[in-house]
């Protein structure tokens, strides 16, 4: 089995987003205007990934261009969430997602497949009254861009902070209320183009943003993780889809809904195929980007030559990612993987 997600064995994390492919012309199936105002056909994504291992796709979905974000979403998470199970995620499994999926939904199906959630909640009336109910004195400042360090009181001042409350969601039915932590970070608004040079402002003004989790971590580490996904899941889910469409989802090629869901459906299976040649080659190159790995694995330049009936590929001289893709013959038609020990 080529080792695709190392670090399996302790977390794992599952991030969902979804993009719209720009279409041309009045022949496309399902196309639509959505939430971008692109026309375009909608397509969702499920992306594995762990601190040690690039990237893979785990489940796809191609949806109409005017649909919701979420529609959907619960159903292919669970595939998602059985895919990590078989490839090994025996540890930790976080669900990360963005606000549009902060629903009872997504959460229920996290919860139903033993994995622990990190969606960014709304600020609806009743979040924003649990955000009001935090004491003054609960917020924790946090290392942030500009954030100082003081080494005598050993803490941060920084203009952003940190506090968490217990939070039931999704109150209007009574068989779906869930409870769990709302951990909200909360940045000073600071317009200095309405402050006098020398003159402080009268009270604070701060922009709040709400994070609905189980995530078991201290509240510090559980923040900064949900941190991250702003920065993380963009380099994470973005990444892939920038790849998808820098290669074979650089168009949908049919007219007909069915066969552009089942191109997308390919485009996915050969973005991991390149991700486990990587895997297998070794050295750096688990970690490269997929058009590095198509350049560097795939579209080698090579003479072909027939010797003894047999077919033999002359490289360049001093072809420098020539012992990567020696190891990735050796390991895909001759040697086996080591056993995990």
């Amino acid at each position: 089995m080529t080792p695709l997600l190392p670090g399996a064995d302790q977390i794992v994390f599952c991030d969902i987003d979804d993009t719209v492919r720009q279409i041309y012309g009045y022949a496309k199936q399902g196309a639509g205007r959505g939430y971008t105002g692109v026309k375009g056909l909608n397509a969702l994504l499920a992306v594995l990934s762990t601190p040690l291992a690039a990237p893979v796709t785990a489940a796809t979905r191609l949806r109409k261009g005017s649909t919701n974000s979420a529609r959907g979403a619960a159903k292919l998470l669970s595939d998602a969430l059985v895919t990590a199970r078989r490839v090994g995620a025996s540890g930790t499994v976080l669900v990360r997602a963005d606000s549009a999926y902060y629903g009872y939904d997504i959460i229920n199906t996290c919860r139903r497949a033993g994995a622990r959630f990190s969606v960014t909640a709304r600020l609806t009336k009743t979040v924003t009254r649990a955000i009001s109910s935090i004491d003054e004195a609960g917020w924790t400042a946090i290392r942030y861009p500009n954030a100082i360090s003081d080494d005598d009181e050993q803490r941060w001042i920084s203009d952003a902070e940190i506090a968490e409350v217990e939070f039931t969601a999704f109150t209007g039915r009574r068989a779906e209320h869930v409870t769990a932590r709302l951990i909200v970070r909360r940045v000073r608004r600071l317009n200095p183009k309405t402050v006098p040079a020398g003159q402080s402002e009268m009270f604070a003004v701060y922009r709040y943003h709400a994070v609905f989790t189980d995530n078991a971590e201290p509240m510090p580490a559980a923040e900064a993780t949900r941190r991250d996904h702003a920065i993380v899941e963009h380099a994470i889910v973005e990444q892939v889809i920038a790849e998808l469409k820098n290669g074979p989802l650089a168009h949908l090629p049919s007219g007909s809904f069915t066969a552009n869901s089942a191109w997308l459906v390919c485009a996915a299976i050969s973005h991991n195929l390149t991700r486990a040649a990587g895997a297998l080659a070794g050295g750096r190159h688990p970690r490269q980007r997929v058009a590095t790995l198509r350049t560097r694995l795939i579209l080698t330049p090579a003479r072909v030559a027939h010797s003894a009936h047999r077919q033999v590929f002359h490289l360049l001289r001093d072809w420098p990612w020539e012992p990567g893709l020696d190891e990735l013959f050796r390991r895909a038609l001759h040697d086996p993987l080591p056993a995990a020990s």
